[in-house]
């Protein structure tokens, strides 16, 4: 993925020529008060939050980012509007411009993350059921580009989120013909083991390549899963994302499509 940044959270004007347009018009000001905060600073001190994973409030003022408070509704506004499921879907046209998109498979895995407070998709921890978790259900290509992601309570089960992930892929143009959402395989763990799915899949016109439970390992599709796992660390390596810290559930899906568009940005910026 390239070199560390050493100030990931500056906004490049790449990067900020793609988000720009998406952004909703801000409201009028109904009464007098201090200049709005310019968008640009408000996603820098979002970009921040999500990188370092430190609180809101905490958010230091000599940055120039605004306040905590401000970026929070900012955030909560942009991710309302659509902002980020419109700039991942752009990012990957631009891959699918190229070619650089692998739908002769697709990879599917989940990850559980610890909640601090109990809220909406949130559930009972499957290795503590007195502490309260939720899960990161994500969908790669071949390469591990992600396609979709979703979040749910940590006592869901993986397999219940298999349609609802697949029909969360966006219609995919940049190519001659219809816009692409469906690869040709989709590879998973013992966790989507089940009949019911395999032929559900089929009938979507999608091979399953699902490993059995009771067989040993060794079945050769590691070779094959690994990039969905290396695409989940990639996710957490954003601080933010590692624990839960948000009651509100809209909030930390916002900073999960966010962290996937950024992924899926460094992607454009390597093989476009």
């Amino acid at each position: 993925m390239g070199k560390r940044q050493s100030r990931p959270w500056i906004v490049s004007d790449e990067l900020w020529s793609l988000i720009e347009p998406l952004l909703p018009e801000p409201p009028p000001k109904q009464v007098e008060g201090r200049p709005r905060v310019p968008d640009r600073q408000a996603l820098c001190g979002i970009l921040f939050v999500l990188h370092t994973g430190i609180q809101w409030e905490y958010l230091p003022q000599e940055l120039g980012f605004g306040s905590g408070m401000t970026c929070w509704r900012r955030l909560a506004a942009w991710n309302e509007a659509g902002v980020w499921e419109k700039l991942h879907q752009l990012l990957l046209n631009k891959l699918r411009s190229k070619n650089q998109l692998d739908w002769s498979r697709a990879v599917i895995d989940s990850s559980h993350v610890r909640a601090a407070r109990k809220g909406p998709k949130s559930g009972p921890s499957p290795v503590d059921r007195a502490r309260p978790g939720s899960k990161h259900h994500i969908i790669t290509d071949g390469q591990g580009i992600p396609l979709a992601v979703s979040l749910t309570g940590g006592n869901r089960n993986d397999v219940t989120q298999l349609l609802p992930l697949l029909d969360k892929i966006p219609p995919v143009s940049g190519a001659v013909g219809r816009p692409r959402r469906r690869p040709d395989m989709l590879f998973a763990d013992r966790g989507y083991d089940h009949d019911k799915y395999r032929r559900l899949l089929r009938q979507r016109g999608i091979r399953p390549v699902i490993a059995e439970r009771g067989q040993p390992h060794g079945t050769g599709l590691g070779t094959f899963r690994w990039v969905v796992e290396r695409t989940i660390s990639w996710l957490h390596g954003f601080r933010r994302l590692r624990i839960r810290w948000e009651r509100r559930d809209d909030i930390h899906e916002a900073f999960l499509g966010l962290a996937v568009c950024l992924i899926t940005h460094r992607h454009v910026q390597r093989l476009c």
